[in-house]
């Protein structure tokens, strides 16, 4: 099942300047999703597309089949249930006034989902390994990877079917990095992932599908495991030999 597909998309915050340009690509149900290029590839213009923060100027988006209609109340709130976003700074991603109850519990209260509000976030909490007194107390009392933990409690709480992952651990200490793509791993058979990265190596552990971007194109998608192992592009392969050592492929 599709979750969401780009169609002939195009994007400029300009007219005079493009950002990405001819976008093809679906993300399907179980399949996670690598989108990798350098600073300025526009990964991040394409992240604001797929969580409908962004319109496209040319093509379309569709979510399970149905253009995304940020303008449509009822259509956007089933969106924001089902597709939730962690971000890269999990000092600067959690408010540091509310105690992790309260961040946890905002996407059930926002999206109005009828649900134990206390249960849900128990076991968002017990999800992402952190005990349960975590929640009465404030992020600054928690470590980075601790936050993230929260962040991504935050992110699974609504119980969604996509996830898309920015940058989830590059401000993270390696053995930190480790343990956060561990746990994401885990997450990984009931939710669908994509993440956005520079970072071949974290992709390769977490992602079925590949997406390669060049300055705003695609230039090359596909199997992760098919491309890593014969990259056909000169730019993946200039990636690809950037990458000190490769993990195990998923």
């Amino acid at each position: 099942m599709t979750l969401l597909d780009l169609s002939g998309l195009s994007f400029g915050y300009s007219p005079a300047k493009p950002v990405l340009r001819d976008i093809d690509l679906a993300v399907a149900a179980g399949d996670n999703l690598g989108i990798v290029g350098e600073s300025g590839s526009g990964k991040t213009t394409l992240l604001k597309l797929l969580l409908g923060l962004e319109r496209p100027t040319v093509g379309r988006i569709s979510f399970r089949g149905k253009p995304l209609d940020t303008s449509d109340r009822g259509f956007i709130r089933g969106f924001r249930r089902s597709v939730q976003a962690v971000f890269q700074d999990p000092y600067s991603s959690l408010d540091p006034r509310q105690k992790v109850f309260d961040i946890i519990a905002e996407p059930l209260r926002s999206l109005k989902v009828e649900t134990d509000v206390a249960a849900a976030v128990a076991q968002a909490l017990a999800d992402v390994d952190l005990p349960a007194d975590a929640a009465g107390r404030y992020p600054h009392e928690f470590s980075g990877g601790q936050r993230q933990r929260i962040a991504i409690a935050r992110a699974i709480v609504a119980k969604p079917e996509l996830i898309i992952a920015d940058e989830v651990v590059s401000a993270l200490d390696l053995t930190t990095r480790t343990r956060i793509i561990d746990l994401l791993r885990v997450l990984s058979p009931r939710i669908t992932f994509v993440v956005v990265s520079h970072d071949i190596s974290l992709v390769a552990l977490l992602c079925q599908q590949l997406v390669v971007l060049e300055k705003g194109r695609i230039v090359e998608q596909g199997r992760t495991r098919d491309i890593l192992a014969h990259p056909q592009h000169p730019y993946t392969q200039r990636l690809l030999a950037s990458t000190p050592r490769m993990p195990a492929l998923v």
